[in-house]
């Protein structure tokens, strides 16, 4: 079994919140490695980019924890395109909630927070929605990345650009940790070797598949299917969020259509006719006329979720084993927050109250 000494701070785990807290330490000129299984399986390439705290009706925390990120997301996006020279499709578009019942509408958990549509400005807004929804909410603060095409290549390459070092193809076997500290990782690497890596400090951000590396993680797989449409450009300028399914318009008119919520699925890959029949319901439902649009891509990922469907992000009960995981459907808002508490707590920075009271909300202790 081969050996390594490491310097670097490890993140277990290369999807959209490992990388966002790579370049987090990298920018800052603290060592990194990423161990990594299959990046393109991460939950960041599949997801549709949307900035939604307030469109989604978070609640409490959660709310609390979105908003605080997308304060921080313009100035997180500025520094990612200036070091990777890729522009990442932020895009303050707006979001529509739609309702048929007015009494719906007032309990929306975030309505204070959107103007009121009455029918005529929501067809305004929406030219083509379904004449079935009578009523509308209208959040400006909301909006959306293109995480797909363009913001996980930016972090890539933000990384790279920063000094990152990356392990794709490993297969993480166990933690290396004695009286309840950590010390490193055992790996099986892209050519079938078994090695350890030794390093001070790690961070486990493998979404889904925490639970897999550190059984203590109450995190399980929660599938979604997706597709895309291409429609006319500009056809759609705000996104659409119904209740069971949603429509991002991109600025070429790529619409993304999503998503299924398998809870039972566990990791059974691939899309099914029963996935894509209910999004084409979803679809039809919401602006019919998108129904005809031809298909561009079909795909699926897994979002990392907990029993109470909030993150988890802090300290693990093993010394020098942080974690950042459990985001569900937001960890493209999450994100810059995330990576951003993740970098203070490490290196034993000052925290606001806010940072602190998330990290009491959203600590493993909760499930211990």
């Amino acid at each position: 079994m081969a050996s390594k000494q490491n310097n670097s701070i490890l993140i277990i785990g290369g999807g959209l919140i490992g990388l966002s807290i790579a370049y987090q330490f990298a920018r800052n000129n603290i060592p990194v490695e990423v161990l990594s299984r299959n990046r393109s399986e991460s939950a960041g390439f599949v997801a549709a980019g949307m900035l939604a705290a307030h469109a989604e009706g978070l609640t409490n925390e959660l709310l609390s924890f979105g908003q605080h990120s997308q304060k921080l997301i313009p100035e997180w996006i500025k520094n990612i395109e200036f070091d990777s020279g890729i522009e990442c499709g932020l895009k303050n578009c707006g979001i529509v909630v739609p309702f048929k019942h007015i009494d719906s509408l007032k309990n929306f958990p975030t309505y204070q927070y959107g103007q009121y549509l009455k029918k005529s400005e929501l067809n305004d807004e929406i030219p083509g929605i379904h004449s079935c929804w009578n009523h509308g909410l209208f959040f400006p603060q909301d909006g959306q990345i293109d995480n797909r095409r363009r913001l996980m290549r930016a972090l890539e390459r933000a990384c790279t650009v920063n000094g990152v070092k990356f392990q794709e193809g490993t297969h993480i076997k166990d933690l290396i940790y004695e009286k309840e500290k950590f010390s490193g990782v055992n790996i099986v690497n892209a050519t079938g070797d078994i090695q350890s890596i030794f390093s001070k400090k790690a961070i486990l951000c493998c979404g889904a598949w925490g639970k897999q590396i550190f059984e203590e993680l109450p995190v399980f797989p929660v599938k979604g299917q997706m597709f895309s449409i291409q429609g006319p450009i500009k056809k759609i300028k705000r996104i659409l969020f119904g209740p069971n399914t949603y429509l991002v318009p991109r600025e070429d008119g790529l619409i993304i259509v999503g998503a299924t919520v398998e809870n039972q699925a566990g990791f059974k890959e691939g899309n099914t006719p029963e996935g894509i029949k209910t999004l084409q319901k979803g679809l039809q439902s919401l602006f019919p006329e998108a129904s005809i649009w031809p298909h561009m891509e079909h795909w699926w990922g897994f979002r990392p979720s907990t029993p109470n469907l909030k993150p988890i992000i802090g300290k693990s009960p093993i010394k020098n084993l942080f974690l950042a995981t459990g985001h569900y459907r937001n960890g493209v808002l999450f994100s810059a927050i995330t990576s951003s508490i993740i970098y203070k707590l490490v290196q034993n920075q000052s925290m606001s109250n806010a940072e602190i009271n998330f990290l009491d909300k959203f600590s493993i202790n909760r499930f211990l």
